[in-house]
């Protein structure tokens, strides 16, 4: 078996890089040794160019098709140009991936990236949705990530949990089905249920009975919303499904009122900047209203969403993040202690990673963080 794939270490986007080299060497090593936690982040979207060659050993039919998808994301600069087009892509992915084994394989070599982020926790989301697409087993397909998880905790320190997702714009009778196998492996580190995919075709109206069963089962939820549409989106994801956190939430910017329901509700925003460039929503990461959202109040964690479709990180993310908006060890540290305070887990785990944060900011000597020392 190959090694694992290498951290991706620069971006596609020349100006990004030149703005990396000019962060201060204290912040670069204060965002390398932080520990992270990752709430927004796609399984089948993490798989790296040398993990996808890894999966098409032995498989003859699949090198000519991996070769021209890793080209093509190459010369188009992680690129894709619209939202639909990315779908098309990530599906394509999806596509690559057969059988257990290789959901198995892409869950070891994502919690090792990880690792060599400093990632502490992560909440994955599983496309359980598409998977049921392909006509594959669910129940099979998830046993062989969760052994694999696993073993790769054990290993590598990464905890991980997971969020079975379904596609919305499938319809109610999809997504219900994935609801029943989040439900069925709740006992089995599936901590929530949410939904994906095309907002315009998949309202959330659509879906109102479904999350409340969710809530029901004892699933926390979560929703895409504000990612491709208007802020109406997510106003509906908050009042009709109850969403506990949202998913990019990128065009609440767009509608004060909206901001107000997610800073009085204290609803995360799980924003995710180069994902919203890359599918072309954005022109440029400067462009995020990722400070305006920090300005209003909101609460706000940082993700790579698809890490290697997208040709970023989380540790990168926090890097470009510092870089365009100028952010503080301050702000970052409050950046991370929002992700550990919006995660799906018991109050003792999320006590002991905002400890071992806090030491991390007392380390860095950030002064006036309300990660300082404990009363």
């Amino acid at each position: 078996m190959q090694s694992p794939d290498r951290p991706i270490a620069q971006s596609p986007n020349p100006s990004s890089n030149r703005l990396i080299t000019q962060l201060p060497d204290d912040l670069n090593a204060f965002i390398a040794r932080l520990p992270k936690v990752e709430l927004h982040l796609h399984l089948e979207g993490s798989i790296r160019p040398q993990t996808l060659r890894e999966l098409a050993e032995g498989k003859s039919w699949l090198k000519g098709k991996v070769a021209d998808w890793i080209g093509e994301r190459t010369r188009e600069s992680y690129r894709y140009g619209s939202f639909p087009k990315f779908l098309a892509a990530f599906g394509l992915v999806s596509l690559l991936l057969e059988g257990p084994e290789d959901y198995a394989l892409i869950t070891t070599r994502l919690q090792e990236w990880l690792a060599e982020q400093n990632v502490r926790y992560a909440e994955i989301t599983l496309s359980a949705g598409v998977i049921l697409w392909k006509k594959q087993s669910v129940e099979a397909t998830f046993e062989a990530i969760a052994a694999a998880a696993e073993e790769a905790e054990d290993r590598c320190g990464v905890r991980v949990a997971w969020i079975f997702d379904g596609v919305r714009q499938f319809g109610v009778d999809h997504v219900r089905q994935v609801l029943g196998f989040a439900g069925r492996f709740r006992s089995h580190g599936v901590v929530a249920f949410g939904i994906g995919g095309d907002e315009a075709r998949g309202p959330a109206a659509l879906f109102t009975d479904l999350y409340r069963e969710a809530r029901d089962m004892g699933l926390h939820v979560t929703a895409h919303a504000g990612e491709a549409v208007g802020p109406a989106s997510i106003r509906a994801a908050v009042e009709l499904l109850g969403a506990e956190r949202i998913g990019h939430g990128l065009t609440a910017a767009q509608d004060p009122a909206v901001m107000a329901l997610l800073r009085e509700r204290r609803i995360p925003l799980e924003v995710c900047p180069t994902s919203n460039v890359s599918t072309g929503l954005l022109a440029r990461f400067q462009d995020h209203p990722l400070p305006k959202f920090l300005d209003a109040g909101l609460a706000v964690t940082l993700n790579s969403d698809d890490p290697a479709m997208f040709g970023t990180s989380l540790q990168r993310e926090f890097e470009l993040a510092a870089a365009h908006f100028h952010l503080s060890n301050r702000q970052i540290g409050d950046l991370s202690e929002e992700a550990i305070r919006a995660a799906f887990l018991p109050a003792d785990r999320q006590q002991a990673l905002l400890t071992e944060l806090r030491l991390a900011a007392q380390a860095a000597e950030i002064p006036g963080t309300s990660l300082g020392p404990q009363a």
